[in-house]
């Protein structure tokens, strides 16, 4: 199997900054929404395609130390901002009540991020700009680590006190639990809230 590092996957998606991905998915015969009905993962797939990785369907992280990560951006009076919050992973509550932050695939998942920022130009756009590719590397002992360890522990300790389905969306400054899918759904995920990605963006730049 080709191993693809984290420096490769970098340099490899920064030669499409400016390029539109929906032109590059009909490229790699990526299905965006000509059947009528989004394809939601399309971004995804298309930056995993042309950073070299494989579709990765397991819960590992993409790469070896790296997690490759893309949300929408567009302009609020005039500047760049997150249009919305980031997926990081599923939640299992046996794994959460299981594991300390530091034993957790959400830290796994966030602490080697190649950070890929895609133009949003509303509903079903026809075209979605490659704006920037930033990676950051988190330390534990970081402030921003620490307070979104708290978040975990906030959400964790709610969760063994008053069961799974107490986790919404409200908690957390930095990350939150909440619904993924339709809104009565049964299951959580870690997502990273607007500010959050807006940090990662302004510390990695």
């Amino acid at each position: 199997m080709k191993i693809i590092t984290r420096a490769v996957a970098i340099k490899n998606l920064k030669k499409y900054i400016g390029q539109d991905l929906r032109k590059l998915a009909l490229k790699h015969g990526i299905t965006t929404y000509e059947t009528g009905k989004q394809n939601k993962g399309w971004k995804g797939l298309v930056l995993e395609r042309l950073a070299g990785l494989q579709t990765n369907i397991s819960k590992a992280p993409n790469g070896l130390t790296y997690e490759l990560k893309s949300v929408a951006f567009h302009y609020v009076k005039d500047k760049l901002v997150p249009k919305e919050t980031m997926a990081i992973t599923m939640i299992n509550p046996k794994e959460l009540k299981a594991h300390s932050f530091f034993e957790s695939h959400c830290w796994a998942k966030l602490k080697a991020i190649v950070f890929c920022a895609v133009a949003w130009h509303g509903k079903n756009a026809q075209k979605a700009e490659l704006l920037e590719v930033v990676s950051l590397d988190f330390l534990e002992t970081d402030d921003l680590i620490m307070e979104i360890k708290a978040d975990y522990d906030f959400i964790r300790n709610k969760l063994i006190a008053q069961g799974f389905d107490s986790l919404t969306g409200a908690d957390g400054k930095w990350i939150q639990a909440r619904t993924k899918g339709s809104k009565n759904s049964d299951t959580r995920a870690f997502y990273a809230r607007p500010q959050l990605v807006t940090k990662v963006f302004e510390i990695a730049s």
